[in-house]
C-alpha cells in the first residue's frame, strides 16, 4: 500500500535517523493532536497539522517555521502515507526542493523507529 502513496525516493528509517541526528533532515508528522494523543509520534518528529502545513511550512508567511527556512531535507509522515503524499507536493509547490513522504507512523515502527506518547 506504501507504494501508492509515495512521493519520492524511499527511505529507510535508519537514513532517517542519521539525517535528523545530523541535522540533515526535519521528520514531520501531519497528523492531529487527538492521533498524536491515541497513537503516540516518532521520537524527534515535529507535528504541523495537515489544516496548519501552509502557514507553518510556506516560506513566505510570517508564521513559518525556522526548520522550513533552512533548506533541509523534509520527511513527511501521517498515519498511512495518503496526507502525508499531499503534504509533500504542497511543500513542492512552496519552493521546497528535497521533500520524501515516509509513508504511515506504522512504517516508522515496522523500520525500528522509536515512538514517544505525547
Amino acid at each position: 500500500m506504501f507504494g501508492l502513496f509515495n512521493s519520492g525516493p524511499k527511505l529507510s528509517i535508519d537514513e532517517v535517523k542519521a539525517g535528523m541526528a545530523s541535522g540533515e533532515i526535519v521528520l514531520v508528522d501531519v497528523r492531529d493532536a487527538m492521533e498524536l494523543r491515541g497513537s503516540g509520534k516518532a521520537k524527534g518528529a515535529i507535528n504541523v497539522p495537515l489544516m496548519a502545513l501552509q502557514m507553518k511550512t510556506n516560506p513566505s508567511s510570517p508564521e513559518c517555521l525556522p526548520e522550513f527556512k533552512q533548506g533541509k531535507r523534509i520527511v513527511l509522515y501521517c498515519a498511512s502515507g495518503a496526507r502525508s503524499s499531499g503534504a509533500a507536493r504542497m511543500l513542492r509547490q512552496f519552493g521546497h526542493e528535497s521533500v520524501d513522504n515516509l509513508g504511515g507512523l506504522r512504517d516508522w515502527a515496522n523500520g525500528g523507529g522509536e515512538i514517544v506518547r505525547v
